[in-house]
């Protein structure tokens, strides 16, 4: 079977009498071209079924051949295997990456947005703060046409592609975990609740404990502001200080847990035996830590090459029909030393 066609702009240009040039200008809504002649050019575009990629129009409006990356911090495991992933596609395809970071505060990611903006990229990919709760800053892109993939930290109430793990059955896996090895009452260190990834994980956190009728301990869930080592640290001094300490630890990531580690291991609280400990990953440093600490792991490098091809593979058409497509990635336990109390 013969592959279709793929329609161009000189094809139209026979068909409809009009220059390239003038319908280049129409179906970008240029206002030297008449509302006439823009209806006339849409309509037979769409007939011939002419689909445009929004990067090579970029291109032609003098955008750069550039992605743009907005995430929070660098200097985590987890977002430079991410950004490995994103660049490694994109210089295969021909495009540069611009890389910034918010350092998880909101005013640095609506600043960083303008400056990757003013710098006419051609796409963008972003894992967002952890103070952001309004996503106004994106809007300019739509306007423009600017595919956007929000990955890993991403909005609930915003059209666009979506790259992420599944979080709810994350969380519920390494709570579960934690009570077959007998662990009865757990703590959770947790991050904003605002934002996907920690909802979900403790949504699954909370699910597991229920399913097997365990207490739910408010003083067990510490609320952070970043999952920093020092806020880990911080916490698990809060909650072995309980009158009813717990004997096991989820925490929604592995910075946070080690924190709770070296605490634990400085007060002569024995890892797993006395308090098990699992965190969320797989950063390098939990199969190093002694002992090792158990995690959940995230594909971090595989969603930053998905979310690369979404931006490459985008249609101008594809915002017409309001984007909403979803990407969930799998994530599987790891078991070290820090939590196997059995087997």
């Amino acid at each position: 079977m013969n592959k279709k066609k793929k329609i161009t702009i000189y094809d139209l240009a026979k068909k409809i009498n009009y220059s390239p040039s003038t319908i280049s200008r129409a179906l970008n809504d240029d206002k030297s071209i008449s509302k006439k002649a823009i209806k006339i050019i849409k309509e037979a575009a769409e007939e011939m079924g002419y689909r445009r990629n929004s990067l090579a129009a970029s291109l032609r409006n003098s955008k750069s051949n550039t992605i743009g990356i907005m995430i929070s911090r660098i200097n985590r495991p987890f977002i430079a295997s991410l950004i490995s992933g994103v660049e490694d596609y994109a210089r295969k395809e021909g495009y540069n990456v611009i890389i910034s970071q918010s350092d998880d505060i909101y005013e640095n990611e609506v600043n960083n947005a303008k400056v990757l903006f003013d710098t006419r990229i051609s796409g963008l990919i972003v894992s967002l703060a952890m103070e952001t709760k309004d996503f106004a800053h994106f809007q300019q892109f739509v306007d423009q046409r600017i595919p956007i993939v929000f990955v890993d930290r991403v909005p609930e109430e915003f059209n666009s592609y979506r790259v992420l793990i599944d979080n709810y059955s994350a969380g519920y896996k390494a709570t579960k975990h934690l009570i077959e090895q007998g662990c009865r009452r757990i703590a959770h260190f947790a991050g904003a609740q605002h934002r996907n990834v920690y909802k979900d994980r403790m949504k699954g956190y909370l699910d597991a404990l229920r399913e097997y009728n365990l207490p739910i301990d408010k003083e067990l869930i510490v609320k952070f502001k970043t999952l920093s080592f020092e806020e880990g640290y911080k916490a698990a001094k809060k909650v072995t200080s309980l009158d009813l300490v717990p004997d096991g630890l989820f925490s929604a990531n592995d910075t946070a847990a080690l924190g709770a580690i070296i605490y634990a291991k400085k007060h002569q609280i024995k890892i797993p035996e006395e308090l098990a400990i699992i965190g969320f990953n797989d950063d390098p440093m939990a199969s190093i830590v002694d002992p090792g600490l158990s995690t959940i792991t995230h594909p971090a490098y595989q969603m930053g090459k998905i979310s690369a091809q979404r931006v490459l593979n985008h249609t101008d058409e594809m915002y017409d029909n309001s984007v909403s497509e979803v990407t969930i990635l799998n994530t599987d336990l790891i078991v070290r030393e820090s939590s196997k109390k059995k087997g």
